[in-house]
């Protein structure tokens, strides 16, 4: 189990809206083309284990850097009057520098070449947040970046998933449960945009690197997260499961509270 990955990553990009019925489910407009935002990489923590133990941070920390081998062991943290929405995703992680590709030139066997591996995600939105600043036409990064709401998994190196090197569409499987709740469970040959599309869009306007991490989009099911809460996400590939990560939910520390701007 390694998170030796995320030391390499340089920006993390979001795909929105990209399975039809998580559209449905929050009343949004299906986009005419791929569109993407960005989480800090301070949003970044890992799964705590009996192996991997929470970082022991400053006092009011909420973040200060990985560890030396890619962890950051920590509960999702709640920030005061935020509504937390989780969101489940297949994370990909770019192995080679992709810039100004054409439509022609990156197709569905290309992906195998230009990724790593995979991991899971959790893309955490402060959903009342994003909801006021796009009602005020202001920026929402904030609503996607606070400290803990990339909760991210262990690394799946690309030699895994070899038997499907000439299209990785349609094999990935992933569900979310809260409280031992199944709360989400889609498949990604359900997304509008597909994994190559991402990449080659991506690549048009942002030059991807190696190590950055691409979330692909949620499926319907998106609900709250609450201090308390536990929340497992599990990753399948065809009918293995891959990965199964757990997190659990606390009072987010500090002075912060939710106040419209």
């Amino acid at each position: 189990m390694s998170f030796n990955y995320l030391k390499a990553a340089k920006k993390i990009i979001c795909i929105g809206r990209n399975y039809a019925a998580h559209i449905k489910e929050l009343n949004n407009p299906i986009p005419k083309q791929p569109f993407f935002f960005l989480k800090p990489l301070s949003s970044v923590v890992t799964p705590i284990s009996q192996v991997q133990r929470p970082k022991v941070l400053p006092n009011g920390f909420s973040y200060c850097g990985l560890n030396d081998d890619g962890t950051n062991s920590s509960p999702i943290f709640v920030p005061n009057g935020v509504t937390v929405h989780h969101e489940i995703e297949l994370a990909l992680i770019m192995d080679k520098y992709i810039s100004n590709v054409s439509p022609s030139d990156f197709g569905p066997q290309d992906v195998y070449d230009s990724i790593s591996g995979v991991s899971l995600a959790l893309d955490l939105t402060a959903r009342n947040v994003q909801n006021e600043a796009k009602k005020k036409g202001l920026p929402w990064s904030i609503g996607k970046g606070f400290d803990t709401f990339c909760p991210i998994s262990e690394f799946i190196p690309k030699e895994h998933l070899k038997e499907d090197s000439r299209n990785l569409q349609n094999v990935f499987r992933l569900t979310c449960s809260v409280n031992g709740v199944k709360k989400q469970d889609g498949t990604s040959d359900l997304m509008l945009n597909s994994l190559h599309k991402i990449i080659q869009h991506i690549s048009t306007m942002i030059s991807l690197e190696p190590g950055d991490i691409i979330l692909t989009g949620t499926p319907a099911g998106v609900g709250e997260l609450h201090p308390g809460d536990n929340i497992q996400g599990e990753l399948y590939y065809r009918d293995k499961k891959l990965i199964d990560m757990c997190f659990e939910c606390k009072v987010r520390p500090g002075p912060y509270f939710y106040k419209e701007t």
